[in-house]
C-alpha cells in the first residue's frame, strides 16, 4: 500500500552536517580541554539519542561543565558553520519522486523551529513540505510528541505514514507514532546499528524512495 505522508528526519537525512557534526564534537573537546579527538566512523560509533548520553560516550564530564552549557556551545559552533552544509545525494531526486507522486511532506525533526525554516530557505527546498516540525529549545529531547499531535491535528491515518530518517532514534519515534519506517545510512550512525532495529535500511535517498514508491 502507497503511503500519503512521508515524515522526513532533516539532520543526517536530508541535510549532509555529519562532517561538520564531527568538527564541532572536536572543537568543542578542544574548548574545554579533553584530549579526545574523532573521526567520522567513530563520532557514529558513539552517536545517538538522548543526546546527554552521546555527550557521555563522547568524554564530557558534566561535574566540570553542565549539559546545558555544552550544548549552547555546540549549537553556538554548529548554527553558522551549517551554511555550508549541503543536501544528501539524492534528495532533490526522492523529494521530486514523492512531489510527482502526490504525497504529502513534512520535515519532522529534533531541531529548533527557526534554525530548520533558515536551513530549508537556504536550500530552496522549504516549498516542497506542507509542514515544517521542530522543536522549540536546542536541547533536542523528542519528536514524538510533535509529531503526534501533527497527525491528531491532521486526522492522518499512522498506516499510511513513513518515516525516512538516519538514526536508531527516528526508528523508535516512527514506533511511538506508529508509522512505518525507512532508514537510510549514509548520516549519523552506521547501517549495522540501524540494522538492528529491524527496519528497510537502504543505501541512501534515492534508494528510499524507490522502496516506498514500488
Amino acid at each position: 500500500m502507497r503511503p500519503e505522508l512521508i515524515l522526513w528526519d532533516w539532520n543526517g537525512t536530508l541535510l549532509n552536517d555529519v562532517e561538520l557534526c564531527v568538527d564541532a564534537l572536536n572543537r568543542l573537546l578542544q574548548e574545554y580541554g579533553y584530549p579526545q579527538r574523532y573521526d567520522r566512523d567513530r563520532y557514529r560509533a558513539i552517536f545517538g539519542f538522548p543526546i546527554e548520553e552521546y555527550y557521555i560516550r563522547a568524554g564530557f564530564d558534566f561535574s566540570k561543565h553542565s549539559f546545558a552549557e555544552l550544548a549552547e556551545r555546540y549549537m553556538e559552533v554548529y548554527v553558522p558553520a551549517s551554511a555550508a552544509c549541503p543536501l544528501a545525494d539524492g534528495a532533490i531526486d526522492a523529494l521530486e519522486a514523492f512531489k510527482a507522486a502526490g504525497l504529502r511532506q513534512v520535515i519532522l525533526s529534533a531541531s529548533k523551529l527557526d534554525t530548520l525554516h533558515s536551513q530549508t530557505d537556504e536550500r530552496g527546498v522549504t516549498g516542497y513540505f506542507d509542514r515544517l516540525l521542530g522543536l522549540g529549545d536546542i536541547y533536542a529531547k523528542s519528536k514524538v510528541e510533535v509529531g503526534l499531535a501533527y497527525l491528531q491535528e491532521e486526522g492522518f491515518d499512522p498506516d499510511k505514514a513513513v518515516m525516512i530518517g538516519d538514526s536508531v532514534h527516528d526508528f523508535e519515534v516512527a514506533q511511538a507514532l506508529g508509522v512505518h519506517c525507512v532508514l537510510q545510512c549514509g548520516g549519523h550512525q552506521p547501517p549495522e546499528k540501524l540494522r538492528e532495529t529491524g527496519a528497510p535500511v537502504v543505501a541512501g535517498l534515492r534508494e528510499a524512495a524507490k522502496l516506498i514508491l514500488a
